[in-house]
């Protein structure tokens, strides 16, 4: 069996959160980098803390030898225009082109709620019709198109908690109606709280659309409070739904095997929204690193 085409990366929200400044807020870049380095993490997603000229960035993370995995953009096609997504995004497609990215992580943030705590999830946005679904799907091919054209990007779609694509239906949905300009970001722990109890059953039906995946486990108990209590996106982080791989109940063995067998080449990115007062950072990011190299070790032979 030859060694499996994969590499470990991680988010620095398990440091800090970028939504949510106090939970981390005091703790450094270079902290973060130091830590995740000395655990083993070949490279990291960014964060507000990073520098944004692509040269410095670079400079950053040789430093610490890991690699720039890729970047966040908050997108606005679900209301906005290809023309002005293509003239916004100019300055963070360059620096991760600059930085050897090969994936960009899509979220849409038009009407989105993950970021307003006051907001329960229930009143996420959603589109009103087939005509809105079929005209969003062509809008995001064409930026995909442009990004793969102009940057060498792949376009990663984030399927997020309190946004537009969610629920496994939504996913289904939006891989209906775009094409292959446009990948899926599989992320393990919102594919769980967005309504698939097996997350590796959405995985598999989607696999050959897979670019990216986030890992992150949840704590089943938390997210069931959530949805009875009407949480928001944000008090449900502050509250412990998400964690770190091989510290809830995901089948992290079968999303990783099913991902093998498919073929998937790229990153695996734990990214676990917790707070760090209560989840430190060094220990979980280290639990969530060892998990995930057990498994990529056992299917490589």
């Amino acid at each position: 069996m030859k060694p499996w085409n994969v590499r470990i990366g991680i988010n620095p929200i398990s440091w800090s959160n970028d939504d949510l400044p106090a939970l981390g807020g005091e703790t450094s870049l270079e902290t973060a980098l130091r830590e995740g380095a000395e655990i083993g993490y070949q490279g990291f997603e960014l964060g507000n803390k990073f520098p944004q000229e692509p040269t410095a960035l670079k400079a950053k993370l040789a430093e610490y030898g890991v690699a720039c995995v890729s970047g966040w953009y908050s997108g606005l096609l679900a209301q906005g225009s290809v023309v002005d997504e293509i003239e916004r995004c100019k300055a963070h497609m360059a620096k991760l082109q600059f930085n050897d990215c090969r994936v960009v992580v899509y979220g849409e943030v038009a009407g989105s709620i993950q970021g307003r705590i006051d907001t329960p999830l229930a009143r996420r946005p959603r589109f009103s019709d087939d005509a809105a679904w079929h005209a969003y799907g062509q809008r995001l091919d064409a930026f995909g198109a442009h990004l793969k054209a102009s940057y060498g990007l792949t376009l990663a779609y984030h399927h997020h908690m309190g946004a537009y694509v969610e629920s496994p239906a939504d996913v289904d949905r939006l891989m209906a109606v775009t094409s292959d300009n446009v990948g899926l970001l599989f992320d393990t722990g919102h594919a769980y709280y967005g309504g698939a109890s097996n997350p590796v059953a959405l995985l598999e039906k989607h696999l050959k659309r897979v670019v990216h995946v986030h890992c992150k486990d949840v704590r089943p108990q938390v997210v069931a409070q959530a949805r009875n209590d009407g949480w928001s996106f944000l008090d449900g982080v502050i509250n412990g739904t998400f964690t770190v791989p091989g510290d809830g109940v995901i089948d992290f063995a079968a999303v990783l095997g099913t991902l093998h067998a498919g073929g998937y080449e790229g990153w695996l990115v734990v990214e676990a929204e917790q707070d760090p007062s209560v989840a430190p950072s060094y220990a979980y990011a280290k639990k969530g690193y060892e998990t995930l190299a057990a498994h990529v070790a056992a299917l490589s032979g």
